[in-house]
């Protein structure tokens, strides 16, 4: 599997693949925060989610290439990345709603994505693709201004909320940069993602079994479930952005995850009874015409 998907990289089929990797990984991302929003609090949900990716993931070592030695040092980094990222992700979103930090953070991460890219792996966006990724990020933050405007009852914490989503936001484009770096320096990319499950997921289930003293949430049965699915949920949409940046240009594949936003508002809809209107449905429209001019400007 892993000789196949190299065998890929740089052809036309390898580009057709990343992009549907990087589609796919925008809706999952979209289906699990519709499936998540309100039910649980963003600590306990962090912890049970990486809890059972890590249990899931283990046996997946055992049929994967071992590292590289150079490997280690590049993995504690990304481990570290990860860390300040789920810190201030759930930061946020215990300070804000969801509505408004979640387009936040998926409008600032694109532009810095595209410039780290163009450090580390020499990519080039051209003019069209540029204007594209400014559609996106106008339609996105758009989207945000919106709900800040028609949804946000806490105000007084707004400032805090909107200042650690852009940090997020930072700290996404920074991931997704170094993950890139790191999947491509790999020679088999299902090592990176077996070992990066493995011990992606332990830093929070520890930190939370030592802050709340190993008691478990209560129900706990609903917290499982929501686990389970979010591991699955994970295993596909991060997985599958990553294979995306090792086939394609992660300054591509970056753009074309945050149409989440697109999918989040059409599940919001669909499960949520969320209503659309006129406005957001203009600012949606400009996010998937920013994500096709990108695709189309290459």
């Amino acid at each position: 599997m892993g000789e196949w998907l190299v065998s890929l990289e740089g052809t036309d089929a390898g580009k057709r693949l990343a992009l549907i990797l990087a589609l796919q990984a925008a809706f999952l991302h979209a289906f699990f925060g519709a499936l998540q929003k309100g039910k649980t609090d963003p600590w306990t949900a962090r912890a049970f989610i990486d809890a059972f990716y890590t249990l899931m993931a283990l046996p997946f070592i055992f049929f994967v290439p071992w590292p590289e030695p150079e490997f280690w040092p590049l993995m504690a980094i990304v481990w570290i990345i990860h860390v300040g990222y789920k810190l201030a992700q759930a930061s946020a979103y215990t300070y804000g709603s969801y509505t408004v930090v979640y387009p936040v953070v998926r409008g600032s991460s694109p532009a810095f994505t595209v410039i780290g890219a163009g450090i580390l792996f020499d990519e080039v966006f051209t003019q069209t693709q540029w204007l594209g990724v400014a559609c996106l990020m106008v339609g996105i933050l758009g989207l945000a201004g919106y709900n800040l405007r028609h949804i946000v009852i806490d105000r007084a914490r707004l400032p805090l909320a909107l200042g650690l989503a852009l940090i997020t936001g930072g700290i996404v484009a920074m991931y997704t940069t170094w993950d890139a770096f790191v999947i491509r320096s790999t020679e088999n990319p299902f090592t990176f993602l077996a070992w990066f499950f493995v011990i992606d997921g332990l830093a929070f289930p520890i930190g939370y079994a030592i802050w709340n003293r190993g008691r478990m949430p209560n129900p706990l049965a609903p917290v499982l479930r929501l686990g389970a699915l979010g591991a699955v949920v994970a295993f596909f949409s991060f997985g599958g952005i990553l294979l995306a940046t090792r086939l394609d240009k992660v300054g591509e594949a970056a753009v074309l995850r945050e149409t989440s936003v697109v999918f989040a508002a059409f599940l919001g809809w669909v499960m949520l009874g969320e209503k659309v209107g006129r406005k957001r449905l203009m600012l949606i429209a400009l996010i998937a015409l920013g994500a096709v001019i990108v695709e189309w400007g290459a």
